[in-house]
């Protein structure tokens, strides 16, 4: 009886945990749609399951600024005491995002997360890292080589890679 009693219990605390996740991401989802951000278009979230959203990165910044890439996020059933997980749809020329679109981003990193970290904030950070990659921290050595040694060579390719493979940019 004791035993059922610990599984009923732990259940019900499973279900709590998801309420209040859901809850959060409700609200995050209400505030990013509120806030009118433009480098974060076309949110989609499947109202089934608020756990995973897709939208596009849409940077003002070459040599991105010719196309839109699609990320998707992730959100565990522990959030926010565990980070998302952000991964790029899009094929992307980055240093720091590599051909499987894993992102290397500091902010949602196991060792870095803050359960009060907004998703609002984890855009931005990712916003910001597409527009200033940051060689020192690369999933790609060889691109961040080419963005250290040759900036010129580098936004060529950049740019290239971005008119082939990126989505078309939203239009207001």
């Amino acid at each position: 009886v004791k035993k059922e009693q610990e599984q009923t219990q732990s259940r019900k605390s499973q279900l709590l945990s998801i309420m209040a996740t859901t809850r959060r991401l409700g609200k995050e989802l209400e505030d990013i749609r509120n806030s009118g951000i433009q480098h974060f278009r076309n949110l989609i979230v499947d109202e089934t399951n608020i756990l995973n959203w897709q939208g596009l990165i849409v940077s003002d910044c070459p040599p991105y600024d010719k196309g839109a890439f699609r990320i998707e996020i992730v959100f565990p059933a522990e959030y926010p005491f565990k980070p998302p997980k952000i991964t790029f749809k899009t094929k992307i020329y980055h240093p720091n995002i590599d051909d499987k679109g894993q992102v290397c981003l500091p902010i949602i990193s196991p060792e870095n997360w803050k359960p009060a970290t907004r998703t609002f904030q984890v855009i931005h950070s990712l916003v910001a890292l597409v527009n200033s990659p940051e060689p020192e921290h690369p999933l790609r050595a060889d691109l961040a080589e080419e963005y250290t040694r040759d900036r010129a060579k580098f936004m060529r390719n950049a740019e290239e890679f971005t008119k082939k493979y990126s989505e078309k940019r939203p239009v207001d």
